[in-house]
């Protein structure tokens, strides 16, 4: 007796009937093997008569196929249930349909996506910070307990991760900025919190949160020995090439102060105005002009100041995608079983922001 859940791909449970009703059948279970082993022990016909005269006739062949069958279909459905769980990918339905019941949640969404395994790979990493930080800014609320405790995990191995490598750390201080205040907001009030669970669990969350600051505020950059060839050995146009490949004007800050020669690099007009350039339209910069001593336009400033009003763009090594063909949200490298004649028309990559959005009603 399946079961079918709120999946319809999910083969659900299986079921037997026993004297004390309805059991849940696991590989291997006790259950199936003695409803095997008493359809194995009939050596004789059986013959179940009814109130009339008809009669049906089993002979032990026939009790015997369907005992292995039996057997035979509670192993594949086990094994479909494994590989389907142990996929990287979610389908996102927003209504419910005869073939599927219920919503698929950001919850949902956050614990299937395995965000733990992401966070080593250097191409998602910046990827998975940023939406954990949309989340802690707008989405905190939304998530159910199970969420929860999966989003702080991934954040604590954010940080020993930036602790163990000096990855980025300037990322996750404004991830932690944003939180710490999200929840100082929400938990202000003792016993009105609006967040699921008890407000002394937060509390506790958010002193952990405090404490991680802390230790990154403290972080000591480890001095690398290397007698081999440095950044700065390079020629003059190899290292501009390198700030020109920057797209975030904080990065090209932090690289001008290694040596006075990136500083010097850093400081060029060009490279702000390509930055800026990219990042926003002409009309942007017409309403916010900011002008230099000598009547120059100052594109450094102009970066900074567009950056407070406008959103810039956004580039990661690896992004999540949406199929839309399958409706089927999954990371691209592992792929989804699509049904598409030509899957790669169907693909969308997804920002972190879109990510937030499949998932409001």
């Amino acid at each position: 007796m399946p079961f079918l859940g709120q999946d319809w791909r999910s083969p659900g449970w299986r079921w037997v009937k026993t004297e004390d009703g309805w059991k849940r059948c696991e590989p291997f279970s006790p259950a199936l093997e003695d409803g095997n082993n008493q359809l194995n022990d009939i050596s004789h016909t059986v013959i179940l008569t009814g109130d009339g005269e008809d009669e049906e006739i089993y002979s032990t062949e026939d009790c015997e196929f369907a005992a292995k069958k039996r057997k035979k279909d509670h192993f594949r459905d086990n094994t479909d249930s494994q590989c389907f769980y142990r996929e990287k990918w979610i389908y996102v339905h927003k209504e419910s349909t005869k073939e599927r019941h219920g919503y698929c949640t950001l919850g949902e969404a956050f614990n299937r996506l395995d965000f733990s395994s992401a966070i080593q790979d250097i191409r998602r990493f910046n990827y998975v910070v940023k939406l954990l930080q949309l989340i802690a800014k707008s989405q905190l609320t939304s998530l159910s307990g199970a969420a929860q405790k999966n989003y702080f995990n991934i954040l604590d191995k954010i940080v020993q991760k930036v602790m163990e490598d000096q990855y980025n750390p300037r990322l996750i201080k404004d991830l932690l900025q944003d939180l710490s205040s999200t929840l100082c907001i929400l938990i202000r009030g003792v016993g009105k919190s609006e967040l699921v669970g008890n407000v002394n669990v937060w509390i506790c969350r958010l002193e952990t949160i405090l404490l991680w600051q802390q230790q990154l505020k403290n972080l000591q950059m480890n001095k690398q020995v290397n007698n081999g060839l440095t950044l700065s050995d390079l020629p003059l146009h190899m290292l501009n090439n390198i700030l020109y490949r920057f797209s975030d004007g904080w990065d090209i800050i932090t690289l001008g102060q290694v040596t006075p020669t990136l500083y010097m690099l850093s400081e060029d007009r060009q490279l702000w105005k390509k930055l800026c350039q990219y990042h926003f339209a002409e009309k942007q910069f017409c309403r916010h002009l900011i002008l230099s001593k000598e009547g120059h336009i100052d594109w450094k400033l102009m970066y900074f100041a567009l950056q407070k009003y406008y959103p810039i763009k956004e580039q990661y090594g690896d992004t999540l995608h949406f199929c839309r063909h399958c409706s089927i949200l999954f990371w691209k490298d592992t792929g989804h079983p699509c049904t598409a004649s030509d899957p790669s028309t169907c693909l969308m990559p997804v920002s972190p922001q879109h990510f937030i959005d499949l998932f409001k009603f």
